[in-house]
């Protein structure tokens, strides 16, 4: 497996609006993950970093949720997503929203986030897609320095190949925003999400191997048990 260490961490946005169309991005992320949150159970939500606190969770029936950022003046809890202060096997739910796009050691960071989720817990990542218009942009020298061009973009596949290995059960993979200027709900990034310039994985913490021969990712949210 190719390793994933950042020699220079890249300053994570204090919000979506010091993102270019980054409004877009967080509408289309709340828009995705609408219908997950009755779905998922628990007594304790985390959101690492900025970014995952801007997420709408309302509709969520984990009714204590809490933030986590290492600096910042509206998170419930100041500390290193990579030394996380929590019991093993103590939280139902962690969002990780762009933060392995910031992190100098996203396999650490995933690491940890394991460690501190119950057994069947939910992990829920989303990462800026370099096979878009915003990986074409890395490629130009002027935009390269800027956010979020400056992130680091790991595909979709070597993300489930990280999350196979601690053994998760991946429930849905999605690209979306494939034009970042345009509102979520136009018709091209409605029905042309192929090369989105954002990708969800929503993925379950199982005990037991899962099977490669009958496992199913969801597509659609409303077809998941």
């Amino acid at each position: 497996m190719k390793s994933a260490r950042i020699a220079q961490r890249s300053k994570m946005p204090d919000s979506w609006e010091d993102i270019p169309w980054g409004e877009y991005y967080r509408i289309a992320l709340n828009q995705q993950l609408q219908p997950w949150w009755p779905k998922i159970f628990g007594f304790h939500l985390l959101k690492i970093g900025q970014l995952s606190l801007q997420i709408d969770t309302q509709a969520s029936l984990i009714t204590h949720q809490f933030s986590m950022n290492i600096a910042g003046s509206n998170c419930q809890l100041l500390g290193d997503p990579n030394e996380m202060p929590f019991e093993d096997k103590s939280i139902d739910a962690c969002l990780l929203i762009q933060q392995l796009s910031y992190s100098t050691n996203p396999h650490w960071l995933l690491r940890e986030a394991d460690r501190v989720l119950v057994d069947d817990g939910w992990l829920i990542l989303s990462n800026f897609n370099p096979f878009s218009l915003l990986g074409l942009g890395k490629c130009i020298p002027l935009l390269r320095k800027r956010q979020p061009y400056r992130s680091h973009m790991f595909s979709t596949w070597r993300q489930l190949d990280w999350l196979s290995l601690l053994n998760y059960e991946v429930l849905q993979r999605q690209s979306f925003q494939i034009i970042p200027w345009i509102n979520p709900d136009h018709f091209i990034n409605r029905n042309l999400q192929f090369a989105g310039c954002i990708n969800l994985i929503i993925a379950r913490k199982r005990t037991l191997p899962v099977d490669a021969n009958t496992h199913k990712i969801y597509a659609n949210p409303h077809e998941n048990r």
